[in-house]
């Protein structure tokens, strides 16, 4: 023996109830059922889109913050790698190249002052190793008097200029020092940076 005599029957109430209805109130009870339907899929289509978005923008920024760190360890790797070498241009490519742009400068200077009708005396004071390209150009001046005085006490790099009240100090030595100074300051400053982003 079943227990559906001791349950409740719903159905046969609303099929009674709809049985009732007319037909042109049928429709309009299925026409606002399928609204309704409508309604609801279109408000959870909307939520799930949203969902979406938000999903995907948070995925976005995540990929763009982990790819700027990803390009600034790249960069970071990539100057450090850089180091030895530029540290062997400053030690080693830097000073011959400034050697021999100092006979040229001092052309220039003398050039100047001819053009600038600077009198005598012109005097070049000179490390004793500079003594012969010296001499080679005070030639090629010609119209010019120049006095050559060689100074031991001076670097390779430094030549002193006077053009009678006028002086003009040439320091090679120093400006490579500087470069020199320059390349280890922002190299030596990349660790720090490291040691901020892992911290």
């Amino acid at each position: 023996m079943g227990i559906s005599h001791l349950l409740e029957d719903f159905g046969a109430g609303r099929v009674q109830d709809m049985a009732d209805l007319g037909e042109g109130a049928l429709e309009d009870l299925r026409l606002d059922a399928y609204e309704d339907g409508y309604k609801a899929g279109w408000d959870d289509a909307v939520t799930a889109q949203a969902e979406d978005t938000r999903r995907i923008s948070s995925d976005f920024a995540s990929n763009l913050a982990n790819l700027s760190f990803t390009y600034e360890e790249a960069l970071q790797g990539m100057l450090r790698d850089l180091r030895p070498l530029l540290e062997e241009m400053v030690s080693k490519v830097l000073p011959p190249l400034a050697q021999d742009s100092l006979g040229p400068r001092i052309s220039e200077l003398l050039l100047a002052a001819a053009q600038d009708g600077a009198k005598p005396p012109i005097e070049i004071v000179a490390a004793p190793e500079h003594a012969e390209m010296l001499e080679r150009l005070c030639e090629e001046t010609g119209t010019l008097t120049v006095s050559l005085k060689s100074e031991p006490t001076l670097g390779p790099g430094q030549v002193h200029l006077s053009f009678g009240t006028r002086e003009h100090e040439l320091n090679l030595d120093r400006l490579l020092s500087d470069i020199s100074d320059a390349v280890a300051t922002f190299f030596d400053a990349l660790p720090q940076q490291d040691q901020k982003e892992t911290a």
